[in-house]
């Protein structure tokens, strides 16, 4: 690779916080991060997860911060960025991962449901931009990160509340960038399509946790048969675009939602 290129995309030096980071998305990004030289905080209510990626980060060769972190509190949130900023310094980036899922339909929603998918889905994501942009306001540079979902661009039965979320997420990265801009802060959103974690496993997954295998396949055709290309996506898919919105090759870029869906909605 030519190294103004390397240079581009490198996160050397820096320091990312990753909520949600204990799986799926979440770890996968702090994984990427670190491959491409940043110094990491790593956020989620799992510690056992969280601990395994720590792992995995400090085998790249990077330090690592772990912080048990509820993204709904915003006073947990606020003590994640100062934990950050005692720890390691300084922060350039931060990705607000975290999220939850629930399926049923609208006339069956229950209210303690609503509010936790709302509190950790948008909440969540509000008190981490205010946390970030508090942080690195008085550095004059940083990125933030938000992951929305194509849930929040195609109506889904049974998701409604999540794909409320996600719809709003979308709206609130173009409300920070407007307003952090001149701070020389960005922020972006990722709203990916079907992507096969932890969240999404239980569309094929038993009570007891095994996977049936069989009805894998048939989520994952029914899922390939919605994209043009005919596929469903891995988690890389959605960090790839993270990194290039984490690092200097996406200086021009802000308040814009990038869409690694397979081309199940297109804008």
């Amino acid at each position: 690779m030519h190294e103004a290129l390397e240079s581009a995309f490198s996160l050397d030096g820096r320091v990312a916080v990753v909520t949600g980071a204990a799986g799926g998305i979440g770890r996968e990004a702090a994984i990427t991060f670190a491959q491409a030289g940043a110094d990491l905080v790593i956020a989620d209510v799992g510690e056992e997860g969280l601990a395994g990626t720590a792992e995995m980060v400090r085998a790249i060769g990077r330090r690592v911060v772990v912080r048990r972190t509820d993204v709904s509190d915003v006073a947990d949130v606020d003590s994640l960025a100062r934990t950050a900023i005692d720890e390691l310094g300084h922060i350039d980036v931060w990705a607000n991962v975290a999220g939850v899922i629930r399926y049923f339909p609208i006339v069956d929603a229950v209210e303690p449901d609503v509010r936790r998918i709302v509190d950790v889905n948008l909440l969540g994501v509000y008190w981490g931009v205010a946390a970030a942009a508090r942080a690195m306001g008085s550095q004059g540079r940083g990125s933030i990160i938000n992951i929305a979902s194509a849930g929040g661009d195609v109506p889904a039965p049974t998701l409604s509340v999540y794909g409320m979320t996600k719809a709003a997420v979308m709206h609130l990265t173009k409300t920070a960038a407007a307003e952090l801009g001149p701070r020389g802060i960005r922020v972006n959103a990722v709203a990916p399509g079907f992507i096969e974690t932890p969240m999404t496993s239980p569309q094929f997954t038993d009570a007891d946790g095994t996977v049936d295998p069989a009805r894998r396949i048939q989520v994952l055709a029914v899922k390939s048969s919605s994209s043009p290309l005919a596929m469903t996506g891995e988690t890389t898919d959605i960090t790839y675009a993270m990194l290039y919105l984490a690092s200097d090759a996406s200086r021009f870029m802000t308040g814009q939602t990038m869409r690694p869906n397979g081309g199940v909605f297109m804008v």
